[in-house]
């Protein structure tokens, strides 16, 4: 199968490359797909995307007018994608249902840990001298309430291992994962409940119309004074202008974000020499109780492989099957 792979970065390529074993013609772009560079797609029978790109109904229209048939995506998410307008055009939409949770549990611990133990603003003291710790309080994690919304294999990840750090575990989903609940204590509450009892809240939910905006003023206004709030999953499940309030009356203490609602003109991207226009992004990043990596979660090798090898996996499918098992858009 020729396959154009938009979006691609240096980390991930060698990764497709191995696991394809020569059995797809891969032709990477950095372009992102967009109406703009679309057209890139004439030629080809599938596409592969990244979160970053947009699979809107205008641009899938023309990716059928280019003959593609596939969009072999490189994520969990697909919210950049209109689903129902691929079915209606019979193209089919497949992604990585699961790859390595751990990374971004464990970039959900190593946010809160920083934040919690103030080792940016530590570090940044100590490299212009001062080295009094006045400034750099932090509290026990052990026996405190952590509250996690969103118990599928990430946010099961999260908990086990907060469950070793001593914590108790509050927990809201709309179903309960019985495997999780054989393990480890965990209670299931309302959100509303969650909000209010737990010292940190940390959210591994999908990203769709149900739970857009999801924490917004009336959830946050729940919130104990001083929770540190950490999200690794979808920008959008969160307000960004009522955190930002909330993070300024300090009701949340601090903030650990992966993911931001309006990221794609912003995240992946080299702005060293391009100043940034999205001045509520800004003023968030200004806050010293704020730490925001770049939608990094992913970013280890065992993701990246995982990654890989079900993308190709899903190509494939196609190749002989004609079907994979990982669509999200059955027809």
């Amino acid at each position: 199968m020729k396959v154009l792979v938009y979006s691609i970065f240096g980390f991930d390529k060698a990764f497709l490359e191995k696991a394809a074993h020569g059995n797809h013609e891969l032709v990477f772009t950095e372009q992102p797909l967009n109406e703009s560079t679309v057209h890139l797609a004439k030629g080809f029978d599938a596409v592969s995307l990244f979160t970053s790109d947009d699979a809107s109904e205008a641009v899938l229209q023309k990716l059928y007018t280019c003959g593609i048939k596939y969009i072999a995506l490189r994520s969990v998410g697909y919210d950049h994608v209109d689903l129902a307008r691929a079915k209606s055009l019979a193209i089919k939409v497949a992604n990585v249902p699961a790859y390595s949770p751990y990374a971004i549990a464990e970039l959900a611990v190593a946010l809160l840990l920083a934040l919690n133990r103030k080792l940016v603003l530590g570090q940044t003291l100590m490299q212009i001298g001062d080295y009094r710790l006045d400034h750099l309080v932090g509290f026990d994690l052990h026996g405190k309430t952590i509250g996690i919304v969103g118990t599928g294999k990430i946010g099961a990840a999260f908990a086990r291992i907060m469950h070793g750090f001593g914590c108790e575990i509050l927990a809201f989903d709309i179903e309960e994962n019985k495997e999780l609940m054989d393990e480890i204590p965990i209670t299931y509450v309302s959100l509303e409940d969650l909000c209010a009892t737990a010292d940190v809240i940390s959210v591994h939910y999908l990203l769709n119309g149900a739970t857009n905006h999801l924490f917004n003023k009336s959830t946050f206004a729940l919130m104990k004074k001083g929770v540190i709030f950490i999200n690794t999953a979808r920008g959008g499940i969160v307000n960004t202008k009522d955190l930002l309030e909330a993070i300024e009356n300090k009701t949340i203490g601090a903030a650990g974000l992966d993911v931001y609602e309006k990221e794609k003109p912003i995240f992946f991207q080299d702005h060293t020499d391009s100043p940034i226009h999205d001045n509520l992004f800004l003023k968030l990043r200004s806050h010293p109780n704020v730490m925001i990596t770049g939608h990094q979660g992913f970013l280890t090798n065992e993701a990246l492989e995982g990654i890989a090898h079900t993308t190709i996996a899903n190509l494939n499918a196609w190749t002989y099957n004609g079907i994979s098992g990982n669509e999200i858009n059955n027809f």
